[in-house]
């Protein structure tokens, strides 16, 4: 029965933070609006999810994103310092393939997703096998290290929650 009026409980809870940064105000009012919003519309959408991923371990989940939080502070300020000073004035922007050992559409959508909110980095494509990801780099003195970095930093812990 509980599972029929709240089928995703932990993004009943994301959208309900979500609606409580998006009007910035935390009143009792925004609150029940935002606990409605949550329970409503993953109601009206869990037929779309017949197989939805489970998070295997939910600690992992957590340094996945304070790990990403933590590089996303970091990158901005390298960025900007790229930026503001010239510090190089000749970006060594490149574009790397990195290949992939996740199967999960989900985890390469985090995957990607990352990538793209870490500032100096885009994912632009993934093969169609869905085996690798193209990534642009902003500035890049190892390609072949940054490869390693996001597969170290990121799939590692994906592979753990996702799969």
């Amino acid at each position: 029965m509980i599972r029929r009026l709240i089928p995703h409980p932990l993004l009943s809870l994301a959208l309900t933070l979500v609606w409580l940064g998006l009007v910035n105000t935390f009143t009792l009012g925004n609150l029940l609006l935002g606990a409605v919003l949550g329970l409503i519309v993953p109601m009206i959408t869990a037929p779309y999810w017949p197989n939805r991923p489970r998070l295997r371990r939910p600690l992992s989940a957590i340094l996945y994103i304070l790990i990403v939080l933590w590089d996303i502070v970091v990158a901005n300020v390298q960025v900007a310092s790229l930026i503001l000073f010239k510090r190089n004035a000749n970006f060594r922007s490149c574009w790397i393939t990195v290949p992939l050992d996740l199967t999960s559409p989900e985890a390469i959508t985090v995957l990607a997703g990352t990538i793209t909110m870490t500032p100096g980095t885009v994912s632009s494509m993934l093969s169609a096998d869905a085996r690798a990801i193209l990534v642009h780099c902003l500035h890049s003195k190892d390609p072949e290290g940054d490869v390693a970095r996001i597969k170290h930093r990121y799939e590692r812990l994906l592979k753990e929650v996702f799969e």
